[in-house]
């Protein structure tokens, strides 16, 4: 027995910045009470390096956005787009915009958190949180610019062609 689907329901849509605002709560919730519970029980200090990977990700995507919507809309001097590419560049941007929100929100309980502490190690630790929390903010960002950048434009109904080289009524 096999089970009909209704086209919309098998198509992927665009991101839904509500998708993205429940993940970065969660992970802020779960941070703030992860990090009151183990912070002063030896933790090393906070490291940089999620920071420059979540920057460079933003960076190399708003790139790729810029750089993929002048190939979509045939700009001159750019090379056709391959349609294969986009859809990998929009399965990234999905990918990417739940990823930076869930480190948003992780670097935004964390700068909460480190905000009400008045320790010497809180001090140390807060701004490699807060450029966490802005290169993760960046990275949601340019992965919906890149999501955005890669839909197709609509053209105009005078530039549409038939399906099958045929001139059709339009419907009503």
């Amino acid at each position: 027995m096999t089970r009909s689907v209704p086209p919309d329901e098998s198509r992927m849509g665009p991101t839904r910045i509500s998708t993205l605002a429940v993940a970065a709560l969660a992970a802020a919730a779960a941070t703030w009470l992860l990090i009151s519970s183990f912070y002063y029980s030896g933790l090393p200090p906070l490291p940089w390096l999620p920071v420059v990977t979540l920057a460079g990700l933003a960076v190399l995507e708003a790139y790729a956005a810029v750089n993929t919507r002048g190939r979509i809309e045939r700009r001159p001097g750019r090379d056709p787009v391959n349609p294969l590419m986009v859809a990998r560049f929009v399965v990234l941007a999905k990918a990417s915009a739940l990823v930076g929100a869930i480190f948003a929100g992780a670097y935004a309980g964390l700068v909460g958190w480190l905000l009400v502490q008045t320790t010497r190690a809180a001090d140390a630790d807060r701004p490699a949180a807060i450029a966490g929390l802005v290169a993760s903010v960046a990275l949601v960002a340019a992965a919906l610019w890149l999501e955005r950048s890669c839909r197709v434009p609509e053209q105009p109904e005078d530039e549409q062609e038939p399906d099958d080289g045929e001139s059709r009524p339009p419907r009503r």
